[in-house]
Formats: structure tokens, sequence, C-alpha cells
């Protein structure tokens, strides 16, 4: 059973004009405010919405109206309606429809994401361009039938998904798989890492063992043999 009338205010118009219900026992039925229901009375609200009467529509009965109109302090009891209702279809779960027109543009919108956001699962693909773990495969894999002129296009300027959507997958794959942060990936490696330990002195061609040359003995300087050889010299002059 509805809670209020099919048209409210054309029901409201009808019962002002001709019952003579209270605006109070009308805005109760209607599920107006009794000001608006004076308004209608007045002419300033609902002008030019033809009343509806709701006996000949089957929300009320013309013995449930007469009795409201013996008792003002009597509320209205709409009829429970004889229709039923078709209940909404609930949404499959599954991949998103692409139109016939724009199916040939998956394998290039398939690239782009495999290469620009390589964090996103196949399940995300496939929510955003519609298309099979199959076919997401073999673009990465370059196994596809038309591998060799694919090419990298974003699926929201194809019109395969909106920005919005595009958005959240990402942003959904960022929070499950974090990508580093330039920190992160520039960070240098320990110490341990990139010294390397002391080579030891490379062996020989022939393997034998080789004996350091003696150091040559020094002799001490004569003075007076020195300045002789430098008078010697100076006399040839």
């Amino acid at each position: 059973m509805a809670d209020y009338p099919l048209m409210p205010k054309a029901t409201a118009v009808w019962l002002v004009e001709n019952t003579s219900l209270s605006f109070e026992q009308i805005a109760d039925f209607c599920k107006l405010h009794p000001l608006e229901v004076k308004g209608i009375a007045d002419g300033e609200v609902a002008q030019g919405i033809k009343g509806l009467d709701p006996v000949t529509t089957g929300q009320l009965t013309r013995e449930e109206l007469d009795r409201a109109q013996g008792d003002p302090n009597y509320k209205l009891v709409m009829l429970e309606s004889k229709l039923t209702l078709p209940q909404p279809k609930t949404k499959k779960k599954g991949p998103r429809y692409t139109p016939v027109s724009k199916r040939q543009d998956r394998p290039n919108a398939i690239l782009w994401l495999v290469r620009n956001h390589p964090e996103l699962k196949d399940s995300q693909i496939m929510r955003l361009v519609g298309t099979t773990k199959s076919t997401i495969e073999a673009v990465r894999n370059r196994t596809h039938w038309n591998a060799q002129t694919l090419q990298p296009l974003d699926p929201v300027t194809l019109g395969l998904c909106s920005q919005i959507d595009l958005d959240y997958e990402v942003g959904r794959a960022a929070k499950e798989k974090p990508v580093k942060t330039v920190e992160e990936q520039t960070t240098l490696l320990p110490a341990s890492e990139t010294t390397r330990p002391e080579q030891p002195a490379a062996a020989e061609p022939f393997g034998g063992d080789t004996k350091p040359l003696p150091k040559k003995k020094e002799e001490p300087i004569d003075v007076d043999s020195v300045f002789a050889k430098l008078g010697g010299a100076k006399k040839g002059e």
C-alpha cells in the first residue's frame, strides 16, 4: 500500500474543489502541509494543475470519502492497490558492456593500461574496457592476432570508460600494491654491497715465486773528491 496518492497536488486540487474536507484532512491524505492546501484553495498554489479524482483512480472509496466529510477528525485511509509494480532488475556483475562500434578499440586501450598502469589487475582492466582475461594476456604477451598494428590509446579518450572510473581503479590498485616513491627508488645501496674486498696481488704468469731485487747500497759522499773534480773542470774551461 502506497503512503501517498499517485499525484498528490492534483488529488489535493480535486478534493479542495469537490469535497468539504478540512485542510488538515486533505494535507494528511496527500502528505502536504496544511498551508499548502490553503494556498491551493486560495488559488496561489498549483495553478494550472488539473484535479485528479482519487475515487475513479481506485485510491479511495466513495464510502470512505463520505465518512471523512461527516467527521472532521477522521483520517482518510487509502485503498490497497491491486496493481503489482515490476521489481527493478538487479544489475549483474560482469564486464562492462562495450558498444559494437568501439569494440575494435579495446586492444589498443588494453595496451595503454598495461604500459601506463602495470599495477592494475586483469579484473580491473576487464571492468574498465569490457574485455576478457584471454585478450588481456594476448595483448600483454604480444600474441594478439593484431599485435603488430596495436597502438596504446587512452580508454577515456576512446570513450570506453570515464576518467572517474579509471582514477578509482588506479587508486584502488595503489592501495593494494603501493608504488615505490622516487626517494625509495634512488636510495643508495649499503657500503657492504658497493665496496669490494681488496683483491690479492696478481701471481706471476708462470706461477713461480719471485724474490725482491736487492737494494743498491748507498756509498758515503767524499767531499774532497767532489771539490777536486769541480776544480779540474774549471781548469779545463
